[in-house]
C-alpha cells in the first residue's frame, strides 16, 4: 500500500492515471524493474539513486512506506474487529496521500476525495443496518459539524481557507462521526491546533507572509488520524483535566 501511495501521490497532481502504466525514473524514463520496486529495501541497496542513470530517488519514497506500514499497525492495534480495522486502515492511507499532496502542491485533490465520500456514505449506511458498530445519523452529523464552519470561514474570510480543506473537513467527519462525535470533536481540535501553531511558526521562523497562503490539509489529516486512533481516550483525558470527567 505504501508503494502504491507514492504513486498516487505522484502522478496525481499531474492529472495522470494510477491504474496503468509502469513506473518509471523521471530523468531518464527507464522502466523501473519488479526487484527495484521492493518497498523501502529497493532504495537502500540502490542506495537512493536509479539503476539506468544514477539520478537521485528521494528519500520521501521509502519514508512513506514506512509510514504507510506504520498507520496500518496503528489501526490494526486499535481495532479488534478485522471488520472496522480494515477501513480505518485504508483512511488512514487516503489521509497520508492528501497530506502529501497538499504539502507538496497546495491542493486538497478532488479525484481522492469525491470518489471517498461516494464511497464512504452507502458503507456507512451498511454498517449501521449490520450493526458493525458504525453508526449512519452520527456520520453525517460529524460530516455537517465538521465541514460548514470551515465553509463559513473560507466565505468570510477569502483565501483563508480552501473549498479543498471543507471537502476534506467533510470526509472526516463522515468517517470519524460514525464511529462517535468525540471523535470529531478531537479531530477538529487537533486540527485547527496544529493549523495555527504551523502558520505561527511559518511566520516568525520562515519568515512566510501573512498574507501567504499555507496548506491546511495535512493538518486537518493528522488531526484525524490522531482522532481516529485514540480520540475517546484524549477527549476523557481533556474532561478530567477541565474537571468534567
Amino acid at each position: 500500500m505504501g508503494s502504491f501511495l507514492t504513486v498516487v501521490v505522484s502522478r496525481i497532481p499531474r492529472g495522470e492515471g494510477i491504474a496503468g502504466g509502469r513506473s518509471r525514473c523521471p530523468r531518464c524514463g527507464a522502466t523501473i524493474r519488479a526487484t527495484d520496486n521492493i518497498p523501502v529495501v529497493s532504495w537502500l541497496l540502490l542506495r537512493g539513486r536509479c539503476r539506468s542513470c544514477g539520478n537521485r530517488i528521494s528519500p520521501e519514497y521509502p519514508l512513506t512506506e514506512l509510514a504507510s506500514a506504520g498507520l496500518f499497525v496503528a489501526a490494526g492495534l486499535a481495532f479488534d474487529s478485522l471488520v472496522l480495522a480494515v477501513p480505518a486502515a485504508m483512511f488512514l492511507a487516503l489521509l497520508l496521500a492528501v497530506a502529501l499532496i497538499d504539502a507538496r502542491h497546495r491542493i486538497v485533490p478532488n479525484r481522492i476525495v469525491y470518489p471517498a465520500l461516494l464511497l464512504l456514505a452507502p458503507a456507512v449506511v451498511v454498517g449501521d443496518l449490520l450493526d458493525v458498530g458504525v453508526d449512519a445519523p452520527r456520520a453525517f452529523v460529524g460530516m455537517l459539524a465538521y465541514a460548514v464552519p470551515l465553509l463559513l470561514v473560507a466565505f468570510a474570510v477569502p483565501g483563508g481557507m480552501g473549498m479543498g480543506d471543507v471537502k476534506l473537513a467533510a470526509l472526516i467527519g463522515l468517517a470519524l462521526g460514525g464511529l462517535g462525535l468525540s471523535h470529531v470533536v478531537v479531530a477538529a481540535g487537533l486540527g485547527i491546533l496544529g493549523g495555527g501553531v504551523g502558520a505561527l511558526v511559518a511566520v516568525a521562523v520562515f519568515r512566510c507572509g501573512r498574507r501567504q497562503q499555507l496548506p491546511f490539509g495535512p493538518y486537518l489529516a493528522a488531526g484525524a488520524a490522531v482522532a481516529l486512533l485514540a480520540g475517546p481516550v484524549i477527549a476523557d483525558a481533556y474532561l478530567s483535566l477541565v474537571g468534567l470527567g
